[in-house]
């Protein structure tokens, strides 16, 4: 029989699976700030890969990260059942509706494992869970994990809070002054390359603005091989070239771009930390739908969306490869001044 769910009665301790990139951890944000407030005394444990676990320190809400190591393949599981074999949750919430979350709720012993309804659950991972949200259509990521939230009769906070400490935005702080000029963070490229936009014309934006548009423009992102092949390229060229400031921590990473006064990038993780942090972001999408993956209830009209056609209002998981390299110089230029004009503090 499957355990009855009772919303009325706070569970004494619950574990949250939501083990994807970046993009993804941020969006689970004021899922747990949101537990955490309607939940004061519950135990919070939150599944979560070595990465992402790093840009989420300091959280008060999450009593303990649990570190789900995907680098090691399939010898991930095994060891993570090791690791888990002695704990006792009351509630699993798996928020990765794919193969990987589903296998990883439901090695977590558990009553009660809610999950995504079975049309959305991709992999079979409805399997793992005995309570499920209700089917609906296909929507944004965030509205869906919100979902879960409506499910437990838990009041929705939207709140994303990096909880930086005073030395971390002293440090954003200095870096932001060695600019004289507005700072355009540019993060050229995401892990998956058919989210990219090409070199050759955001090198062009880029001469834009540190011309005509009186920007200063920085390189923003990790220091992996390919992102400085990127940089160097671009600073190639670029007539005014970009200043690279590639590398450092995640928590560096989100400091930097909370300083920046824009920010341009595709569908990517620093995307969604700079859309939180409330930087106005000018977001690139043609490969995934924005309506599904994009900036959520700010900057909207900074979008450059190529992956929409005529009539397409709702949210579609469906990628269009192609539709990257439909995306103009001009209409990203004309994003930037828009954002200049509505968002830079001075600006008419």
């Amino acid at each position: 029989m499957i355990p009855p769910l009772d919303s009325c009665v706070p569970p004494r301790r619950v574990a949250i699976v939501l083990m994807s990139a970046i993009g993804s951890t941020v969006q689970g944000m004021p899922v747990v700030a949101s537990l955490r407030r309607a939940w004061p005394e519950t135990h919070i444990t939150w599944i979560i890969q070595p990465g992402p676990a790093a840009l989420m320190t300091g959280r008060p809400d999450v009593d303990r990260f649990l570190l789900f190591h995907r680098g090691l393949g399939g010898r991930a599981y095994p060891r993570f059942r090791r690791e888990v074999a002695a704990e006792a949750f009351d509630l699993v919430i798996c928020l990765q509706p794919n193969f990987k979350g589903g296998l990883v709720t439901r090695l977590l012993p558990a009553p009660v494992r809610l999950g995504y309804d079975r049309g959305r659950a991709r992999d079979l991972s409805w399997l793992a869970t005995n309570h499920r949200i209700a089917p609906r259509p296909v929507a944004h990521v965030q509205d869906e994990l919100f979902e879960f939230l409506d499910y437990l009769a838990v009041p929705r906070r939207h709140e994303w809070d990096f909880h930086f400490t005073d030395e971390e935005r002293a440090e954003s702080a200095r870096w932001r002054e060695t600019f004289a000029r507005p700072v355009l963070a540019v993060v050229p490229r995401s892990s998956n390359p058919r989210r990219n936009w090409t070199l050759e014309r955001t090198a062009r934006v880029i001469d834009m603005a540190g011309g005509d548009l009186g920007l200063r423009t920085v390189l923003l992102g990790g220091d992996s091989e390919d992102e400085l092949r990127d940089g160097r390229l671009l600073r190639e060229l670029c007539s005014v070239p970009p200043r690279p400031v590639l590398g450092g921590t995640l928590r560096q990473l989100a400091g930097r771009l909370g300083a920046s006064d824009i920010v341009l990038a595709p569908d990517t993780g620093p995307l969604h930390v700079a859309v939180a942090l409330g930087t106005p972001t000018v977001g690139l999408y043609g490969y995934t739908d924005p309506k599904r993956s994009g900036p959520y209830g700010r900057f909207l009209d900074l979008l450059v969306d190529r992956h929409s056609g005529d009539g397409e209002r709702r949210p579609s998981r469906a990628t269009r490869p192609a539709r990257m390299s439909q995306i103009r110089v001009e209409e990203v230029v004309e994003k930037l001044e828009r954002a200049i004009r509505r968002y830079l503090k001075g600006s008419a």
